[in-house]
């Protein structure tokens, strides 16, 4: 496997609940800023114009396991790996540390979906120049997709 990528993310207070803790939904938040911190790195978008259409990247599934408290000021190192990439959908892995510390880890999968207004995004193949970025991250040879969606 590749080297994963990493970004830093102070924890803001707005990200704490009344206990102190940064609440649950903050690391969602911070998933897909990493994510999408990654994508720029590669000269790609969460979101893109094509000759055929906008296409853009639903998630279809994601999760994340609690391992330590965080708290308000906390700088967290977020390491994001691309551990799948399939036909239509890839999938991340997010490992938050806070000093030596895992505090959480999370997965994200997202499916490439044609964007046309006013329809429900349809799915389709990832894009090969997009592919081929993200599998060269990944250290994989092309997946079958096995998703539904």
């Amino acid at each position: 496997m590749s080297t994963p990528f990493r970004t830093k993310r102070f924890v803001e207070f707005a990200d704490t609940d009344m206990a102190g803790i940064m609440h649950f939904t903050a690391l969602f938040r911070y998933m897909e800023s990493a994510e999408h911190e990654l994508l720029r790195s590669l000269g790609l978008s969460v979101y893109a114009e094509t000759s055929n259409g906008a296409i853009s990247f639903p998630r279809v599934s994601v999760r994340c396991d609690f391992q330590a408290p965080v708290r308000c000021e906390d700088v967290l190192e977020i390491e994001v790996s691309v551990v799948r990439v399939g036909t239509k959908s890839v999938t991340y892995e997010f490992v938050f540390t806070n000093g030596d510390e895992t505090a959480a880890v999370g997965e994200i999968t997202c499916v490439c979906c044609q964007i046309n207004d006013g329809k429900p995004p349809t799915p389709m193949p990832i894009p090969s120049e997009v592919a081929h970025k993200l599998r060269a991250l990944s250290g994989s040879a092309p997946a079958d997709d096995t998703l539904e969606v």
